[in-house]
């Protein structure tokens, strides 16, 4: 009896580990929610350079995410079909149903004794902190700085890990500034490069880079862009998250002058149980010619930003989320008002 008893152990273990180490797995992202816009937009559309949760006075979807993960020691394949108003809003440069491509790609490890790939298809951005993804951030909504650069991008990235896991590099050619389809008249390559140092388990530094010209070649101004943060897990209930980005493009094609932008983020979580958590977060985004945010006002875009999140886990894979978030202009680009408040809440579920 004892030797059958160690046996069906002995399968269950085998089997378990087996489950554990299956090539193909599958995942789901579904987040629902509702905005309220304090200026009460008659169109139900929050400011135009917000991208998620920017519906007002709806109960709506902002992502639901189904993908397919495809990992051995030398290949790998993503593939995620997407639906929600981030689609919408967020993939209006691109065709049919590219709007409902999340990620395609696929990649092959290239070297027998590093751990170096080369990746080639529809990928997350290589810069910033935040994704699309709601409840791996610390904030329900998106920073100013993650709304307005790249969520996703097409090309082919060659990618390098160290074997103690605690450098990162990349190098990537693009198709341009998010976007999976070029601009038309556009035989312009993008390129961009990521650099990621963990010294630790509570610290991530990372740097990406991205270079570029979003023209048709005949009106080419080259685009230049990086962006620096900082995660640091101080200690088992309080993090902190510190982001800056900078960008110049030139004013006319063979410029020697520029335009340029920039953006700042503080963030700081605190997780006061195992089940609550809470989160603040100031910003502030200047492109006082409009590069990447145009309102056609004299000082162009200068916003300071802040915001308070509260964080409830109903389940192991059911998140609870309420913010309220204050966005201060300097000029007056809010339905003629040089304020708006947002109080925005959203169940995130995931399996």
């Amino acid at each position: 009896m004892k030797k059958i008893i160690a046996a069906a152990l002995m399968l269950m273990v085998l089997r378990a580990h087996a489950q554990e180490n299956k090539p193909l797995t599958f995942s789901g992202y579904v987040e629902t929610y509702y905005s309220y816009d304090f200026s009460k937009p008659g169109n139900h559309e929050k400011a135009p350079f917000l991208y998620n949760h920017n519906r007002h006075n709806e109960l709506n979807l902002n992502l639901g995410l189904l993908k397919a993960a495809y990992a051995t020691d030398k290949v790998r394949a993503n593939v995620g079909i997407m639906a929600g108003t981030y689609a919408q809003y967020n993939m209006t440069a691109e065709q049919g149903l590219l709007k409902n491509v999340y990620e395609a790609n696929v990649g092959v490890k290239v070297s027998g004794k590093n751990n170096l790939w080369v990746d080639a298809g529809i990928m997350p951005s290589h810069i910033g902190f935040e994704s699309a993804i709601g409840k791996d951030s610390w904030n329900l909504t998106r920073s100013l700085l993650a709304e307005n650069s790249p969520y996703y991008e097409s090309g082919v990235r060659l990618s390098y890990t160290s074997a103690n896991e605690k450098w990162y590099l990349a190098g990537l050619v693009l198709n341009g500034w998010q976007r999976i389809q070029r601009v038309p008249g556009n035989q312009t390559p993008a390129f961009g490069t990521q650099i990621t140092y963990k010294p630790n388990s509570n610290v991530t530094l990372n740097w990406s880079s991205y270079a570029g010209n979003e023209q048709p070649d005949s009106l080419r101004r080259w685009r230049y862009f990086n962006n620096v943060y900082g995660q640091f897990q101080i200690n088992k209930k309080l993090g902190l998250i510190t982001g800056f980005d900078f960008g110049i493009e030139q004013k006319t094609n063979g410029s020697t002058r520029y335009n340029h932008w920039l953006s700042p983020v503080l963030i700081v979580c605190y997780s006061a149980t195992d089940k609550l958590r809470l989160a603040a977060r100031a910003e502030y985004y200047q492109d006082k010619n409009g590069v990447i945010i145009a309102t056609g006002t004299a000082n162009g875009f200068q916003t300071l930003g802040y915001s308070l999140n509260m964080d409830y886990a109903l389940a192991n894979n059911l998140l609870w989320r309420v913010e309220g978030r204050l966005l201060d202009s300097k000029d007056r680009i809010f339905d003629n008002k040089s304020q708006v408040v947002y109080l925005t809440s959203a169940l995130c579920f995931s399996f």
